[in-house]
């Protein structure tokens, strides 16, 4: 029997591979003493993708079968058989990525190094860095060449062969972290993150060859990793038929015997070693409650991730569903970004915010949040002054002080803010939606309550101090009380001021706040409400309506705060009175049943004025937005006198309607401010008499700190008379707010539990269709059945208001048929996600809409981590990249507000290079090429058609000459499909569109 392997038999092994072999004796003798003999069970997992090595096997004995994986499947696939000598775990430790599977083929004996050991001798011995740094991995390469193809579209491509094809020619560039200029790259080579951050560009993204300077941020664990592929032109376009994976099959050498450097040594002296514990399921951390998932990768990091929030705040997980979307989103964009997530968590039913922090103010965010954590991503559970909760899901969950966080995060960096959504509200809008806001801030407003009280309080030094000195003071000439009086009220003064800007500073901010998140919800429900609730409302009177939510929070925050206090302080200073004088007390309050009728009697008058200003004022806002929209139309027609003279004459009703409201407040406060005076005359009269009876019934003093006292009292008793005249008003504000938050929203909750839109072909079906926009109306479509197969470019034609821009709406489900169904790759897009099915279709307009900024932020406004060269080759398809370079700037030029610096047809290019970089699975234009000429309309067409080759496009249009080699085209005419086929088809049936293309030829000629 041999005996068991010694500490120098393990030398003597390592010695006789590469890389150690060039190690120094001393080196090697260190690496043995650190190592140690473990035994793996056939079939069992050596290394699993989702779970960081702990150690570095080298095999000594057995064989190992090397797993890859493939993202375009989310499968595994058998790349190599390992024998004695091969190193097993590096890679893993070298990217800070998990991402080696490894099984025993047989009974395999390793000898094992711990990481941290292994990474030191990394750094140690440059023979080991060179080796195992400047190289790359099969499996490294295979998952981001898989990546690559994803994006590329390419799935029948034999991608174990490609690897292995361009694997010795790939190229290692490793980055530290910090600004880093880059060597100048190859440019014929495809440059991709194998891990940390370069630039925007996370692992597993495609990194521009051409961004090489002069610097580019570098963010990872231990900074950045790029493999520079040389691919071929073109991949050999042959089916990956690899055997599916099976965890327990072995794989022997082919004469059945294995292989090996080294006698069998007496395996009874060796431990197997244990089984690797799957840690991408269960939570950790218990006890601190809070939900905990492992994941590593591109999307398997940010999946577990959403899992985690999910579980916090109690909301269906859709593991299928999300994953498709980022499956999507790798494949289009290259990358997952906080964007990205935040539409994903929308869409699992949280409100989300992206915001810039500095790092300064993390301790003040509420979480939980969503941040970018090294090269992937982490859920802030808990935020305060001394720690941040912080679970990743490579690390778990850790506390970390702010000062440590920002270590690692950065000085400034994104933040997306999450927090549940409120339920569908089932009753009409009220003061009780306000209630879960206001209720947040309540610990904040209550301190500002105990501020008021306080600052109410401290006012009762004033009249007892003017008492002391007229009653005291000036009596006895005391000047020892005349400072201790001083004194005190200096002091009261200070801390009275102090109180009252710690009250307005923390009222301010909490008021600020709950403005914000009430306004972010009722902006969010606005904009998810369906089109037609816009067709039939004017852009002013929205606005309108929405800046009623002002008045409904100040009511609240404010005038109800105020109600609090001064029904508290009335009962309290009338007591104090009462102490004083019973008759006195009765004098200054017998003005106030004056105050509640004449509030009474106002109040209805006033609010009927109200609401005809509101309406007046909204009806002359909506004008104004119209003119200045249409401002090109109002010169044009030369209508600049009579736009005026109709605003004018708008206006002047408003003000009109203000005026008497005016009038009609000015009446109630001269009445308010008569029976005022009459009150304080009333009360000097009989207090004065008191003071001058025989005997006296009060003081000087103690009339004049009653008087002060009284005036305390009758202001908070007007305001709380006046109170139900707030109510009115703030009555009308609901009335007028909840016309947009009582309406429905075009995605309820049923909708978000609906299956997602697996990833469009572009086969599309209408089936007896009918539409119309009101319900009396005439219909706009009639009965429309029509089928395209995917990867069809159709063209639709008719003349205006045939059906052509309806049909296509109804597609994108802006509207719903009254009769019939749509499918798309036959699914009843009815019966989808909503938005799962609107991010996968792209739409360019006729009336297309640029916001101000510059062309390239324009064309980049769906995908802002679009690269130059991506952002150009958009702009070339639309025609625009001749005409951007044209101008002063560029690409940096300035398009002014809804895009006035350019004409209509630079616009409408510069819409369709956006809706290309955003590469839909499926594109309709609808009249987006209106405003171009015969020659530019057509190059655009062709353009489209070769861009989207295999993908379906609609192609709206009145110029037919322009979709003649379209694969099928629609002629539409009141709301019907009267002809359908291609061009010659339909030339040959000579019908309306052969009579309609004669007349266009003969109009052109």
């Amino acid at each position: 029997m041999t005996q068991a392997v010694s500490r120098s038999q393990i030398q003597t092994f390592l010695a006789e591979i590469e890389p150690f072999k060039q190690l120094s004796p001393k080196a090697l003798q260190a690496l043995a003493a650190a190592s140690q003999l473990l035994r793996y069970r056939i079939g069992q997992t050596i290394l699993q993708r989702e779970i960081m090595p702990t150690q570095v096997a080298i095999v000594y004995i057995g064989q190992v079968r090397l797993l890859g994986y493939d993202q375009r499947n989310q499968t595994p696939t058998s790349l190599q058989v390992a024998g004695p000598g091969e190193v097993l775990g590096w890679v893993g430790l070298v990217r800070g990525v998990a991402c080696e599977t490894a099984i025993a083929s047989n009974e395999v004996i390793c000898i094992t190094i711990p990481a941290s050991v292994f990474l030191s001798f990394l750094d140690s011995e440059p023979v080991l860095a060179q080796a195992f740094k400047e190289r790359p991995s099969r499996i490294e390469l295979f998952e981001l060449l898989s990546l690559e193809l994803q994006r590329r579209a390419l799935g029948n491509i034999n991608l174990k062969d490609l690897t292995f094809q361009v694997w010795q020619d790939t190229e290692v560039l490793n980055l530290p972290n910090g600004q880093v200029t880059l060597p100048e790259l190859d440019q014929e080579r495809v440059w991709l993150v194998s891990s940390g951050f370069v630039g925007a560009f996370s692992t597993g993204s495609r990194f521009p060859a051409n961004e090489s300077g002069p610097w580019v941020p570098v963010k990872g664990k231990q900074g950045a990793r790029l493999l520079g592929v040389r691919l071929p032109v073109q991949p050999s376009p042959v089916i990956d038929v690899s055997p599916p994976v099976q965890q327990n099959d072995s794989d022997v050498a082919s004469d059945g015997t294995e292989t090996g450097y080294a006698e069998d040594p007496d395996n009874s002296d060796i431990p197997y070693a244990p089984d690797l514990q799957p840690e991408s399921q269960e939570a950790i951390a218990t006890h601190q409650k809070l939900p905990y998932y492992r994941g590593r990768g591109t999307i398997d990091a940010p999946l577990a991730c959403f899992k985690m929030l999910a579980k916090y705040m109690g909301l269906s997980f859709r593991k299928d569903v999300i994953r498709k979307v980022l499956d999507n989103q790798i494949k289009t964009r290259g990358n997952i970004t906080l964007l990205t997530c935040g539409g994903v968590t929308e869409m699992m039913g949280m409100k989300a915010q992206l915001v810039q922090v500095h790092a300064q103010a993390i301790t003040r965010l509420k979480a939980p949040a969503m941040v970018e954590w090294q090269d992937s991503f982490a859920i802030i559970y808990s935020i305060s002054a001394k720690e941040l909760v912080i679970a990743t899901p490579e690390e778990g969950i850790r506390r970390r002080h702010p000062r440590e966080f920002v270590e690692t995060w950065g000085n400034e960096g994104q933040v997306l803010l999450l927090e549940k959504r409120s339920e569908e509200q089932q009753e009409k809008f009220s003061l009780r939606w306000f209630l879960p806001a206001i209720s947040k801030y309540r610990k904040t407003l209550i301190e500002v309550f105990i501020a008021s009280f306080l600052v109410q309080l401290f006012a009762l030094a004033n009249p007892l101090a003017t008492q002391v000195i007229i009653d005291q003071v000036i009596k006895d000439r005391s000047a020892t009380i005349l400072h201790s009086v001083g004194l005190i009220l200096l002091v009261v003064a200070v801390f009275e001021a102090l109180l009252t800007y710690v009250r307005t500073t923390l009222f301010v901010d909490t008021t600020n706040r709950i403005d914000v998140s009430l306004g972010a919800e009722v902006i969010d429900h606005l904009v998810r409400l369906p089109l037609n609730y816009f067709d039939n409302r004017r852009v002013g009177e929205l606005a309108g309506r929405v800046n009623e939510l002002e008045n409904i929070r100040q009511f609240l925050t404010g005038t109800a705060l105020t109600v609090v206090l001064d029904a508290f302080f009335s009962v309290f200073y009338i007591a104090f009175m009462l102490v004083y004088s019973v008759p006195l007390t009765f004098v200054a309050l017998s003005t106030i049943p004056l105050f509640a009728l004449l509030t009474f009697v106002v109040a209805p008058i006033v609010q009927r004025q109200l609401r005809t200003k509101a309406e007046r004022h909204a009806d002359s806002q909506s004008y104004l937005v119209e003119v200045l929209s249409g401002i090109q139309t109002v010169k044009a027609q030369n209508i600049e006198l009579k736009s005026r003279w109709q605003w004018q004459e708008k206006y002047a009703r408003y003000i009109k309607a203000g005026f008497k409201t005016v009038l009609t407040f000015s009446t109630a406060s001269a009445l308010s401010g008569f029976f005022n005076k009459l009150s304080s005359l009333l009360l000097l009269w009989v207090g004065a008499y008191m003071v001058i009876a025989t005997p006296p019934q009060l003081t000087l003093g103690q009339l004049i700190a009653f008087r002060i006292i009284a005036g305390y009292v009758t202001s908070p008793l007007l305001r709380l008379v006046q109170l139900w005249q707030n109510f009115q008003e703030t009555a009308l504000s609901i009335e007028r707010l909840s016309d947009v938050l009582d309406a429905k929203p075009e995605a309820d909750e049923n909708n978000r539990h609906n299956i997602a839109m697996p990833p469009i072909e572009g086969a599309v079906r209408f089936e007896n269709v009918s539409f119309r926009f009101n319900t009396t109306g005439p219909l706009q479509l009639v009965n429309v059945s029509v089928e395209f197969p995917a990867g069809t470019f159709v063209g639709i034609v008719g003349q205006s208001g045939s059906g052509k821009s309806t049909l296509m709406k109804l597609l994108q489900r802006l509207y719903e048929p009254v009769a019939g169904r749509i499918q798309v790759d036959d699914y009843d897009i009815a019966k989808v996600e909503l938005y799962s099915l609107r991010r996968q279709i792209g739409m360019v307009l006729q009336d297309t809409l640029l916001f101000n900024g510059t062309i390239r932020e324009n064309i980049a406004l769906t995908n802002p981590e679009a690269s130059d060269e991506e952002i150009i080759e958009a702009a070339k398809v639309a025609v625009a990249h001749d005409f951007i370079m044209g101008l002063s700037n560029g690409y940096n030029t300035i398009v002014g507000e809804r895009g006035s610096g350019l004409s209509g047809g630079q616009r409408q290019r510069i819409a369709i290079a956006r809706s290309v970089l955003q590469n839909p699975k499926m594109l309709i234009l609808d009249e987006a090429t209106s405003a171009l000429d015969y020659h530019s309309e057509r190059q655009v067409c062709e353009n489209l058609a070769v861009a989207f080759q295999g993908r379906t496009v609609f192609f709206i249009t009145h110029r037919l000459s322009t979709v003649k080699s379209a694969d099928v085209i629609l002629m539409m005419d009141q709301g019907c499909v009267v002809e359908q086929g291609t061009h010659k088809e339909l030339m040959a049936l000579k019908g309306r569109y052969y009579c309609l293309y004669q007349q266009q030829e003969s109009e052109m000629s």
